[in-house]
């Protein structure tokens, strides 16, 4: 077994520390451990007492009588790393540690506990959660193994929790709301399991059909994404990081240390790997209910009944504030309504249905709204009212909805409002039906919108950009323009040295003057032209608007010379020390009808290189005013980035002759995330303002940051941006010249095209099955990859059209511990004995050998000679079970 699956079917647990005094740690878990129900050996380890809870005890680790699955350290931060060497020398291979404080306590070496704990764990192989854990609770195989004093219902929710306090909060508010979890799970500081390994291991689990995290940092972004994007592709995964401010997130011991990342970038992070994050623990509490009893969401229409106006319109506000949709009800619907409702009903969604409607009034009007198509999910208010009783409504609608099958079809909400006993049982009663229930409508309407939210991430992920094209981006230029910018010692690239630069990248930049004093720069706008803008140059002052830095429509020689030297005065009385390069002279841009943007690259210390876009200004605040996107882009990535930008507020659509063009936007977004990624000695990007006229981009003042780099350039980003180093150019035998390349997520109508050119028995071998026509979904699964965890290269042949086609595929999916892969290669049908399907094994196996994989397998079936001839030639062992109807291929790199 794998340490995790030792870590969650442990069959034996000593628990080290253990403590007959009631209230210790050792003691509660323990008595946990007994409750529970664990039917495996509990060995206490102590040589205070005999036996602990009636549980014969062990004086030392050494005395144990087996090798425990699993330890668990109730003992003081001290003690902790001798501990572990102990554990480590009996040979036991998962261990939770409680004790906080492990970072703060010093061994003798002068080094914390912690980092000691880490060494001597990682020299036995031995895997550990916590430091300052509450522990691991898997209900379903009945272990408590927890500090808790609240147990865990089965269900199929697995949390995971960065913190102990928020895990018991959690605990207690689901055991009222008869909320189960799969698995339950506090890492404390982390010290070795994180987030990516659990999310990997949950995402398979059979019991988990949702996933929450609570975050208060990542620790390896790139790892985090990568294990993030593929478990939500298979699990509902939800996140509540805290932090969102640098002041709340410094208050946190374990953060203090760190740099703390920009919460944007998280919100980018989460929303990129199509995940949902919810802000409060109120909005945690109410997205838990919502998941525990929701199905997927067909659509965004909501439909309100309601008993009374005002908490409808309350509904409708919070509806639309948050970018809902109000489901539009037909004249047929109306009709029905009306043979059945007070001619003062409302007419319209949401559907008023008076103050004196009883039990069967809402009944009545649920099945209405329940057999149109014209909404994708139902909210029910009710205030309280004597016709319908709370409790008596509730049960009868909970009821109706459990035997209708078309409410399977609905996402079903209720709002049943009051605080007396009635209602807090109504709500009860709904929740315990499989129905969730709140306490007011704008909390019912949130949870609705937590469901569009996470199916706009979803579809976000699984969204076909739109290529930007084949653009002659100047890399190599690009490259000479640097390298001698870094030979010179330039630390910064202005206005006018970056020009050149950006210039082999297509991003037109204003022409730019130097002048060292007033007097040259009066004599070179003579030359130029007016009116002309006079700019400080100065490395620091950040903002030149502190200075009446920048004076702009400058008409005459005079007005420059008196400007740039009043200016140049100011300088010198405010920033006496400040370093003063001169003055950049640019004649006066067309801002009629402009709009003036700022974007920016920062190195982010959790996300490595992310990119900010707002409207600038000299209070600009990145935590406030920027929407964030983590590199690399493509069209469809960028137009998120815009669009939410817009929607935020951070971008305004200000009604000018040429609004925002926002695919020439996404265009300019693109171009700089591929400078990112062209140039990893590029550590700082800021261009402001951009002045954007329609589809015209003009930059007007731009700084770049420049330091020397080595390694490999993709280290530094949070997602690995497509291999490009990869491609190779190969001849079939009839001399057809074909590209071997990664695969993009832009080919998948290729890759379609490329499928329909495959017979059917063909597309059996390789799947096993019958295809069919394969849908947006599985095909955005086969072409959007994560280049980390698995790759899959194509074969194209251009045409004379200047159009490309597919010719063939091969992949191989690796495991998260990224030694072993799956591989597997599909030919069109029409050029089998082309020699594509050699040229492709051999692509992929020198991949495997060059990004470290031990191992290669596949699978096919015995009717299949031609793969199996193939598999051998390449070097594959074959084994043939014909039992099975299966033969293994299988090769060690």
């Amino acid at each position: 077994m794998t340490s995790l699956d030792t870590l969650f079917k442990p069959k034996s647990i000593a628990v080290i520390g253990a403590s007959d005094t009631q209230g210790r740690a050792g003691n509660v878990i323990i008595r946990n451990l007994q409750s529970g129900g664990f039917q495996g050996p509990i060995m206490p380890v102590t040589p205070k007492y005999q036996a602990v809870a009636g549980i014969l005890a062990y004086p030392t680790i050494e005395a144990l009588p087996l090798i425990p699955d699993l330890a668990i350290l109730c003992t003081q931060a001290s003690r902790n790393s001798e501990l572990i060497r102990q554990l480590g020398e009996k040979g036991v291979k998962v261990a939770i540690i409680l004790a906080a404080g492990m970072k703060k306590t010093k061994a003798e070496d002068g080094c914390s506990e912690f980092e000691v704990m880490r060494g001597i764990a990682s020299q036995y192989a031995m895997r550990v959660i916590g430091p300052n854990s509450l522990g691991l609770i898997l209900p379903w195989l009945n272990l408590n193994a927890s500090f808790s004093p609240i147990p865990a219902n089965r269900g199929n929710i697995a949390f995971v929790s960065q913190s102990a306090a928020v895990c018991t909060t959690i605990l207690d508010w689901a055991r009222n709301r008869r909320i189960g979890f799969s698995t339950f799970i506090s890492l404390g500081e982390a010290s070795d399991i994180d987030f990516p390994e659990l999310l990997d291991y949950l995402s398979r689990e059979s019991k988990t059909d949702a996933i929450l995290l609570y975050i208060d940092n990542i620790q390896d972004a790139r790892a985090f994404i990568s294990a993030a994007r593929a478990a939500s592709r298979n699990r509902r995964v939800l996140v509540l990081k805290s932090g969102r401010t640098p002041e709340g997130a410094s208050i946190l011991p374990h953060l203090q240390e760190n740099e703390i990342g920009l919460d944007g970038a998280y919100d980018a992070a989460i929303r990129r790997s199509g995940m949902l994050r919810v802000r409060t623990t109120h909005e945690l509490f109410a997205a838990v209910e919502t998941l525990s009893h929701s199905v997927p969401l067909r659509g965004e229409r909501l439909a309100i009944i309601s008993n009374g106006g005002g908490p409808a319109v309350m509904a409708v506000d919070t509806l639309l504030e948050m970018g809902g949709k109000l489901a539009v009800l037909s004249e047929e619907t109306k009709a029905k309504l009306d043979a059945i409702l007070p001619t003062s009903w409302s007419q319209s969604n949401p559907v008023d249905i008076v103050g004196d409607a009883d039990t069967e009034r809402y009944k009545k009007v649920t099945e209405i709204l329940l057999e149109s198509d014209e909404a994708d999910a139902l909210l029910i208010l009710h205030s309280p009212s004597v016709t319908a009783p709370g409790l008596k409504t509730a049960k009868a609608l909970a009821d109706m909805l459990k035997n209708s099958q078309r409410a399977k079809r609905f996402n079903i909400l209720t709002n049943w409002q009051g605080e007396s006993d009635d209602a807090t049982v109504a709500r009860l009663a709904f929740a315990h039906a499989g129905f969730p229930a709140y306490r007011t409508p704008e909390s019912a309407v949130t949870a609705f919108m937590h469901l569009v939210e996470y199916r706009r991430n979803q579809k976000q992920l699984m969204e076909t950009p739109t290529s930007i094209g084949q653009i002659d981006y100047d890399v190599e230029g690009g490259k000479a323009l640097i390298q001698q910018a870094l030979e010179e010692n330039l630390g910064t690239l202005t206005t006018h040295e970056a020009r050149p630069f950006l210039s082999k990248y297509g991003i037109n930049v204003m022409a730019t003057w130097l002048a060292s004093d007033a007097s040259e720069a009066a004599q070179i706008t003579e030359q130029v032209g007016y009116p002309v803008a006079v700019k400080l140059r100065s490395p620091d002052i950040a903002h030149k608007s502190d200075v009446n830095g920048v004076m702009l429509d400058l008409n005459n020689a005079t007005e420059v010379a008196n400007a740039a030297q009043l200016m140049l005065n100011r300088v010198s009385m405010t920033y006496p020390t400040a370093r003063i390069e001169g003055l950049q002279i640019q004649s006066m841009a067309n801002r009629a009808g402009s709009q003036e943007l700022r974007v920016c690259v920062r190195h982010d210390p959790v996300f490595g290189p992310v990119i900010l876009l707002g409207e600038g200004g000299s209070e600009w605040d990145v935590n406030r005013d920027a929407a964030v996107a983590i590199p690399p882009l493509n069209m469809a990535l960028a137009r998120y980035l815009v669009i939410g930008a817009i929607k935020s507020g951070k971008l305004r659509q200000r009604g000018h002759p040429y609004n925002l063009d926002v695919n020439a936007l996404c265009h300019f977004l693109v171009t700089l995330s591929q400078i990112l990624i062209d140039f990893p000695e590029i550590t700082e990007l800021d261009i402001h303002p951009l002045l954007v006229t329609g589809d015209s981009f003009t930059v007007l003042d731009a700084s770049i940051q420049l330091s020397p780099f080595e390694g490999d350039a993709n280290t530094r980003l949070a997602i690995r941006p497509y291999p490009k180093e990869m491609e190779e150019r190969a001849e079939l035998k009839d001399g057809r010249a074909i590209l071997l390349r990664p695969i993009l997520p832009e080919d998948e109508p290729n890759h379609k095209s490329f499928i329909e050119h495959v017979s059917v028995e063909d597309l059996y071998k390789r799947f096993f099955s019958d295809v069919g026509e394969l849908n947006h979904e599985a095909l955005a699964n086969l072409t959007q990859i994560d280049y980390d965890r698995e790759m899959a290269f194509v074969a194209v042949h251009r045409l004379e059209d200047g159009s490309d086609e597919i010719l063939g595929v091969v992949r191989a999916l690796a495991n998260p511990q990224h030694t072993d892969a799956e591989f597997a290669v599909l030919v069109r049908s029409d050029l089998k004995g082309m020699g594509l399907g050699r040229i492709l094994m051999e692509k992929i196996i020198s991949y495997g050998r060059v990004s470290g994989l031990k191992r290669f397998n596949g699978m096919t079936m015995p009717s299949n000679s031609g793969m199996i001839a193939l598999a051998q030639k390449v070097g594959f062992a074959i084994d043939v079970q014909l039992q099975d109807g299966i033969v293994e291929m299988d090769m060690t790199l």
